[in-house]
């Protein structure tokens, strides 16, 4: 990003440094210095003492680039640049070497070969060998190691985490306050724009040139290559045991990583298929669920048959009122709000358990709503019948009609109000309780998955745009930090296998995301199988918030955003006095307190 707050690095050998005691697993910088500053020496003003202390050694030197990472960071080298991060085969074996690597003459070589041949959570840094540019970097489909960077006149950072150029004297972290009132506006959508000052995240699939005279992202790889007619399944066979591959090899390869698995079981179909696909690895596998201490989220029956069939106990994670807290710190590695007092409490509670149990990765079937194909709404049938005529939409809205539970005519009605509207955002803003001259003028930026798709089936439209959204799932969970997290659901085979699967398939016989029970049907508990429903958090969330609401006032009124004029204060106040709520309102206040607690603590 041009105009980003570059600075020269100066040492910091014999400092406090913030990295000290941070789990170092995908952590790196990736430094392009000007020209004139080469000649003097490495691009960073630190000595081998202090990246000994920060466990960080350089990896690779080339021209103007420097490639920092930690020790425990896997790395592939190759002629040309480097692999941070794991790569499998389509098989599911890890690739631990350069030999199965042709020479690339240039970037956009390396990068079709890679992203055509292989998959998993990476980084590609090449260094220019072949190409105009001093650096190219590549993110994964996956979005499986962090991405963001600051650039100025083509000197600046790659980096997993602000915290290692501010340590290393790159940058001052500064709050953008554009930022914040778009995440205001729509908390819990991502674009490449951040929250801190200068940063730009590098999206899923995306690749980043840098030349002298500045920088430039091209796609390598979206979703709608694989939603092409001439790719789609025909059948359910096809379909079923497409998808039933790729989600097998993708959790068996994992778990050949991770050895010591803990599986967040939710008593749904998504985490209980990635629990069926643990059986028959080495890895051992420990099984634990969530309670609340109000119902609605006890979901230990479903989660039990599911661990059984695994032949594993489950351990339950007791979740406290006092675990949900709105004020703590968050990771250093978000460059916008993510973590809510809800997710805070889940983490606390499920990091308890991992801890006991020695776990290496925690497991979830995060994701797997999307890219199984739950749409609540009409956009199946449309598909159909748009995709396959009259007859494939007529059979879809008798489906439509079963999953929702209303007639067929009430179907029809509603596909066929689906099939004439024209397209809107997928993203709505909530501007409940902002002032509207501050944070209301803000324009949520295309996502570039989403730039030409006003022509698109709107069943693959909203399923493309449910699965941007899913990239905020990694940055929820602040457990990451010290164990691997890993969201199988969300690893590139399996997504292009799910991509393939038209919209109206998922819909088949009245259940949603048909495609994969079918695929698992052989292997699922019967009541998991045939769930339709599954319980919330939202009783949780509500109890919590009447503990909280005189310190979640007081938190919010005495607050950075309301001294930005960014809140409207008295409606706030007013809603906040009231000693009852008749809807979900609340849950808008603990997402600002979630935006307010990022602030102050970017200081």
């Amino acid at each position: 990003m041009e105009g980003a707050p570059w600075v020269r690095p100066s040492p910091i050998h014999g400092t406090s440094s913030p990295l000290t005691g941070i789990p170092m697993t995908y952590r790196y910088i990736v430094v392009v210095d000007s020209p004139a500053s080469v000649a003097f020496g490495p691009p960073v003003g630190l000595d081998d003492a202090t990246l000994a202390e920060l466990k960080i050694r350089l990896r690779l030197a080339a021209g103007r680039t420097r490639i920092y990472a930690c020790m425990d960071t896997p790395l592939i080298r190759m002629k040309g640049g480097i692999v941070l991060g794991h790569l499998f085969n389509h098989n599911g074996d890890r690739i631990v070497g350069d030999k199965h690597f042709p020479t690339f003459s240039d970037h956009a070589s390396c990068v079709q070969h890679l992203i055509g041949n292989y998959w998993g959570e990476y980084v590609l840094v090449w260094v220019g060998h072949g190409d105009a540019y001093e650096a190219s970097i590549t993110r994964d489909p996956s979005g499986g190691v962090r991405c963001v960077y600051s650039f100025e006149a083509g000197t600046g950072f790659v980096t997993s985490d602000p915290v290692l150029p501010e340590g290393f004297g790159l940058y001052r972290r500064e709050v953008d306050w554009e930022g914040i009132a778009l995440g205001l506006n729509y908390p819990h959508v991502s674009t490449q724009r951040t929250a801190l000052m200068g940063i730009t995240e590098l999206l899923p699939g995306r690749s980043l040139h840098i030349r002298n005279s500045g920088t430039t992202t091209i796609s390598e790889w979206s979703p709608w290559m694989h939603v092409n007619s001439d790719l789609r399944h025909g059948n359910l066979r096809d379909a079923t045991e497409d998808v039933r591959q790729s989600v097998r090899t993708s959790v068996r390869a994992w778990a050949n990583v991770d050895r010591k698995i803990l599986v967040e079981l939710s008593g749904g179909l998504d985490s209980s298929i990635v629990t069926a696909c643990l059986q028959d690895t080495s890895a051992r596998v420990t099984c634990s669920t969530l309670l609340t201490p109000v119902p609605g989220a006890d979901e230990r029956e479903y989660a039990a048959q599911a661990a059984a069939d695994l032949g594993v106990a489950l351990h339950h994670a007791p979740m406290e009122f006092n675990d949900a807290r709105f004020e703590f710190l968050p990771p250093t590695h978000l460059v916008r709000p993510r973590i809510n007092a809800l997710q805070y409490a889940i983490n606390q509670a499920i990091e308890r358990v991992g801890v006991e149990q020695d776990t290496a990765a925690y497991y979830s079937g995060g994701g797997g709503d999307t890219v199984f194909g739950y749409l609540g709404n009409a956009a199946p049938a449309v598909d159909a019948l748009r995709e396959r005529g009259l007859c494939a939409g007529i059979s879809a809205i008798r489906d439509l009609s079963e999953l929702h539970g209303c007639t067929h005519w009430t179907a029809t009605r509603l596909m066929l109000k689906k099939l004439i509207r024209a397209p809107k955002s997928p993203w709505r803003p909530d501007s409940s309780f902002l002032d509207q001259r501050k944070a209301g003028s803000v324009v949520l930026e295309t996502h570039p998955w989403l730039a030409d798709a006003s022509a698109a089936l709107p069943g693959d439209r909203e399923r493309i745009a449910s699965l941007a959204v899913t990239q905020v799932f990694r940055d929820t969970a602040p457990r990451s930090e010290r164990r691997c997290l890993r969201l199988p659901l969300l690893s590139q085979p399996v997504v292009e296998s799910t991509l393939r699967v038209p919209s109206w398939m998922s819909i088949i016989g009245g259940q949603n995301r048909s495609v994969a029970r079918a695929a698992f049907a052989d292997v699922l508990p019967p009541h998991v199988h045939a769930r339709r429903s599954k319980g919330n958090f939202l009783q949780y969330c509500g109890s919590m918030f009447q503990r909280n609401r005189v310190s979640m006032r007081e938190f919010l009124l005495s607050g950075e955003l309301q001294a930005r004029g960014l809140l409207d204060g008295s409606t706030l106040a007013a809603f906040l006095d009231s000693p009852a709520y008749r809807d979900n309102t609340f849950m808008r206040v603990i997402d600002l307190c979630m935006i307010e607690n990022w602030v102050r603590h970017q200081r």
